[in-house]
């Protein structure tokens, strides 16, 4: 249906592409490279836009969008020729003048590159013709100071950095390589990649930046290619623009097929598509672009749409013979052959998806939708004037346009918000794709995830990792790490000079762990925990002391028990054989008090055996040292008795009656005395106590008695040495002297026994820890009382018991003895 009035409002669409490489032909036997073809997309979906908006009755009704369709070539003299060709309408190129009888062009849509925009935005503003980019997004181009005309179609990727660092550290990568293409643009994503690092923990491998243009006949600095060869990153991040694509060219031959992982940005969608010598390098890469909706009718157009539809334009027809070598048959003439009837762009030959959408193309949709929005609300407005149509046609000029568009908001038809405002937040979506190379020749880009950045909290990726085909370097999901991960029980030490990401692993010290893979610290166990074998779990100690269920503890309190009945049972044979000689020529009192202290010196070796508790504690070295002060003292005692015997048989009365009296049995409370002195001064001023030893014994905390005051215990223990000492040397000096019953003897071996028993204990003692040295302090008590019993009374209780006959004085040999005597 054709409208009763046609309002016709022309659009200039400027293709830009790569010096001498041309995008679309001005001419049929120019030469050009196969792959750039696929640019032409932009071309299909600017059509398909003019086609909706003019089917359209609601958008623009009765009136018409239709355009003029140039070939830019991306070059600083080339894009001054195109646009001054296109201004003047003549190839004069004269300034000011148009050639045009009546121009209708008053807006342009040019691209691909920001660098192409921005010398066509120079030109343009002098005119105040709005220029649509359909570019990727550029903050050059957004600074309204330098380019008030030109808006962009496509949203700021401000979270593009986030997002490949998400996705870097999804797969654990934290060593990669970065190149970036040298303009304004990158430089800003150089930035947030460094940003990103010092946040993430990732750190580069290398970085470069690659030339912004490069000319047919110009050399490139290729330095960068010897540092991936041997970088040990396998992962790359590369963010550049098309025209870079000249400078990588030499990767794919050389160096890319030893396998990397590539991350690019959405322009190279269309490069892996396009290009055959690279695309096998890049198998296995990833490419982020912002998400875009599936424009409805769009592939169906693509599908359908032939070179007879379009029959002004030669550039289609140019494509359509050079890869089907036919044309349709209203356009077929002479030696070229009509194609057949199911030819379409869906079998385009080559390694081309025509039918894919590339970024681009869905931009340069958004911008002809754009334009019409602002054209209708111009004619909206004009209605409302009440101006005739002819009057109304002749108002509308170029920079009348920027106010609308620069507030021009709509939904286009694939459901997405559209807005030249880029001031207001927003938040973006990237699809993540998988670049697949498949053994036919068929490249595709496989959806495998997606990245949303919110306005508070950014999310993680969501990624299908069962849908990605790596390259065909790496069997599995690869790595790309500095330093191998440190596993449990070690943690990362930073190599001097080196990145972050670079570390040795270093075992956690004794007493602490490393649950988890790469820690910067080892935990430090609590003090009542220890470290399991593999140094990855702290758990609780285990209580550990002198135990009387302990093998230990119960052999201790066995022996203890047994020499407490041994003494029973000779404390009850000299009670019994009182009146014997043996008995009562070593004076009888002292032989029952040092029977008793040694009873009491072996039972008070059970007060070390047990769980200590602060009764223990205090009783078990006071009565140690008073019962065996008691010993020895009565030792000391019997000693001199001998001593004051052998001398109160010599002239004089002075020792008599020293004897007679029982000074000797003095020494015993006069040492009792001072030793209890000692132990009250000890528990007075720094008295024993419970105690706990988390260090000594692994795995065990060792409940002991602590001792309070070293020193007080060291004076107690001294003075029961100094005692001891002095025992044994008077002992030893009266060994020789006449004794019936050799009393002098048996007290000098026993203090010998009992003195070497405690010159070994002290050097033990000190090197022992836990329930052992409590051990060895009550096996010296035994052992010690074990001597003075053994060495004393077992030969009396022998003649005793065994040998009655010489129970008898000296004096009495020749009678027989009695067997009471």
């Amino acid at each position: 249906m054709v409208p009763d009035s046609v309002y016709c409002c022309s659009i200039a669409l400027l293709c830009g592409c790569p010096e001498f490489y041309g995008l679309i032909l001005l001419c049929v036997t120019a030469p050009l490279l196969w792959w750039l073809w696929k640019n032409y997309q932009y071309v299909l979906a600017f059509y398909f836009a003019i086609q909706e908006i003019n089917r359209d009755h609601h958008l623009l009704p009765n009136k018409s969008l239709v355009f003029q369709l140039y070939n830019a070539l991306a070059s600083h003299s080339f894009t001054l020729l195109n646009a001054m060709h296109w201004l003047t309408g003549d190839l004069s190129l004269t300034p000011n003048y148009i050639c045009q009888t009546r121009s209708k062009s008053f807006v342009v849509l040019a691209g691909t590159s920001s660098v192409f925009s921005a010398e066509m935005g120079t030109i343009l503003e002098l005119y105040k013709i709005p220029q649509l980019t359909y570019g990727p997004f550029d903050p050059m181009l957004n600074d309204k100071k330098q380019f008030p005309s030109l808006y962009q179609m496509a949203t700021s990727d401000s979270s593009l950095a986030h997002a490949m660092f998400s996705f870097l550290l999804h797969f654990g990568w934290t060593w990669v390589g970065l190149l970036v293409s040298d303009d304004m643009k990158r430089e800003q994503f150089h930035q947030d990649i460094q940003a990103e690092m010092v946040k993430r923990g990732v750190c580069l491998a290398f970085a470069f930046k690659l030339p912004e243009t490069k000319t047919k006949h110009e050399s490139t600095d290729s330095s960068y290619l010897y540092w991936i060869s041997i970088s040990s990153a396998n992962v790359h991040i590369l963010c550049s623009n098309i025209r870079c694509l000249f400078t990588m060219e030499h990767l794919g031959a050389y160096y890319l097929t030893v396998g990397k992982v590539w991350l690019m940005t959405a322009k190279w969608d269309i490069v892996v598509d396009e290009t055959h010598h690279m695309l096998h390098s890049f198998h296995g890469g990833f490419s982020f672009s912002q998400h875009k909706g599936k424009i409805p009718g769009l592939k169906t157009f693509l599908k359908t749409v032939n070179p007879s539809h379009y029959p002004e334009d030669v550039y289609f027809r140019e494509l359509w013979f050079r890869f089907f070598h036919c044309l349709p048959d209203v356009l077929a003439c002479g030696h070229i052959g009509v194609c057949r009837p199911n030819v379409s762009l869906k079998n385009f030959p080559g390694h081309i998806d025509m039918l894919a959408v590339s970024d681009s193309s869905y931009f340069v949709y958004n911008a002809v939708y754009a334009v019409a929005h602002a054209l209708h609300r111009v004619f909206l407005e004009k209605e409302e004037m009440d101006f005739p149509e002819d009057t109304a046609q002749a108002l509308i000029l170029p920079w009348q346009l920027h106010p609308l568009l620069r507030t021009t908001q709509f939904t286009n038809n694939a459901g997405d918000h559209v807005s030249l405002y880029k001031a207001t937040p927003h938040q973006e979506h990237y699809n993540i794709q998988n670049i697949v190379n498949f053994p036919a020749g068929l490249r595709v880009m496989v959806n495998i995830g997606k990245f949303s950045s919110g306005s508070g909290r950014d999310q993680d990726p969501v990624i299908r990792e069962d849908m990605i085909k790596w390259p065909v370097a790496f069997k599995e999901t690869p790595t790309s790490v500095c330093s191998q991960s440190c596993g449990p029980a070690f943690r990362k030490m930073p190599e001097e000079g080196s990145a972050v990401c670079c570390y040795t692993c270093v075992s956690c010290a004794e007493g602490e762990i490393s649950n988890q893979t790469d820690a910067e610290q080892c935990i430090l166990c609590q003090q009542l925990e220890y470290t399991n074998t593999e140094r990855t779990h702290c758990r609780p100690k285990l209580e550990t002391f002198l135990n009387f269920e302990d093998s230990l503890g119960m052999a201790l309190a066995c022996m203890a028990l047994t020499l407490t009945l041994l003494t029973v049972m000779v404390l009850g044979v000299f009670v019994k054989h009182q009146d014997t000689p043996i008995v009562k020529a070593n004076n009888r009192n002292l032989s029952y008090i040092l029977l008793i202290s040694l009873l009491l010196c072996f039972l008070c070796s059970f007060l070390f055996i047990g769980r200590p508790n602060t009764a223990t504690c205090l009783l078990r070295q006071i009565t140690f040292a008073l019962v065996f002060t008691v010993a020895v003292s009565a030792v000391l005692a019997k000693t001199i008795t001998v001593v004051l015997a052998f001398k109160a048989m010599k002239p004089g009365r002075t020792m008599r009656r020293l004897l007679v009296s029982g000074a000797p049995n003095a020494v015993i409370p006069i040492c009792f005395l001072i030793q209890l002195t000692l132990c009250a001064i000890w528990l007075a001023t720094s008295p024993p106590f419970v105690d706990t030893d988390a260090h000594s014994e692994h795995g065990h905390i060792i409940l002991l008695c602590n001792e309070g005051s070293i020193t007080a215990f060291y004076c107690v223990l001294g003075f029961l040495g100094s005692l001891a000492l002095g025992t044994f040397t008077v002992a030893f000096l009266a060994r020789k002297l006449p004794d019936t019953f050799n009393e002098a003897k048996f007290l000098t071996f026993s203090m010998l026994v009992f003195c070497s028993v405690w010159v070994t204990f002290l050097p033990v003692y000190q090197s022992t820890k836990g329930k052992v040295m409590v051990a060895v302090e009550v096996f010296s008590i035994l052992a010690s009382g074990a001597g003075l019993l053994g060495c004393i009374f077992v030969p009396k209780c022998y003649i005793i018991l065994l040998r009655p006959e010489r129970n008898c004085l000296e004096g009495f040999k020749k009678r027989t003895c009695s067997s009471g005597f």
